[in-house]
């Protein structure tokens, strides 16, 4: 699978996919997970939304993401923030974590770019016993018309139909947005599934925060400069003119949590 370069985006990750909703945590509370003095690798962790998250519940967590510029900037808002999460340049397939060390592994919006079959022994090494996968993937649903907006003017400049991310793209049948050969895939590397479910939730965002959520997509990650920066002033101006300077725009999204465990 072709790489994507993340890092070019690391400063709109970091401001605009900080949504991670609260009744997540609220549903592993009602299942049993508890994240408190549990050690954690945060895998593909990006600027650290969900590590941060983690940190607060008192999770002794660790970030690890193949991005130099994105842990560059979960460092920043680390020191912005006198907060003091480690953070660690490694790979899905190649952490460099201390084997039978965690309690958990968590993954959000990251699974799809992973070579899976790799990624699923180095999870099972860095596990104790018993230790717990929690898979997520959560984003915004079609048909609200700031997304169909956005939508419309990334097809007209990208010149494509706009496929899914990652191995999403080469997958015919979802269950609950995920792709129904992932779950072969976990049973037949030592993983069970627990529980998956479904989470509805809503963001709001100003036309500029929506600007800048769309221009994180990873349609957008290996863009040229140039080329982005004319999609977002286009964008910028199609949204002023079509709902007003001013306007805020409430955007429906969904989280999808898979909970696995190794046996």
């Amino acid at each position: 699978m072709a790489k994507t370069n993340f890092g070019q985006a690391a400063k709109s990750y970091a401001r605009s996919r900080n949504d991670i909703p609260v009744s997540f945590f609220e549903s592993l509370n009602l299942r049993g997970i508890s994240f408190e003095g549990k050690k954690i690798a945060d895998i593909g962790s990006g600027t650290g939304a969900l590590t941060r998250k983690l940190k607060l519940r008192k999770a002794d967590v660790i970030g690890v993401d193949p991005s130099v510029e994105m842990l560059d900037e979960a460092v920043r808002i680390n020191l912005a923030r006198f907060e003091a999460i480690p953070y660690w340049h490694g790979t899905a397939e190649d952490t460099g974590l201390e084997p039978n060390h965690f309690d958990m592994v968590t993954v959000s919006r990251a699974w799809h770019w992973f070579n899976r079959e790799a990624a699923l022994k180095e999870m099972k090494r860095i596990l104790k016993p018993m230790g717990k996968l929690i898979i997520t993937d959560s984003g915004f649903l079609p048909g609200s018309m700031a997304v169909e907006a956005a939508f419309e003017l990334l097809e007209s400049h990208l010149g494509q139909n706009l496929k899914p991310a990652g191995s999403k793209a080469e997958s015919r049948q979802r269950i609950n947005g995920f792709p129904v050969e992932w779950f072969a895939e976990w049973q037949e590397n030592g993983f069970e599934l627990r529980d998956f479910y479904k989470l509805d939730y809503e963001v709001m965002f100003s036309t500029e925060e929506w600007v800048d959520r769309i221009m994180s997509l990873s349609y957008l990650a290996g863009a040229p400069a140039e080329k982005k920066e004319d999609i977002s002033s286009v964008l910028l101006k199609k949204l002023h003119t079509q709902f007003g300077a001013n306007a805020s725009h409430t955007i429906p999204h969904a989280c999808h949590v898979c909970i696995l465990e190794t046996f």
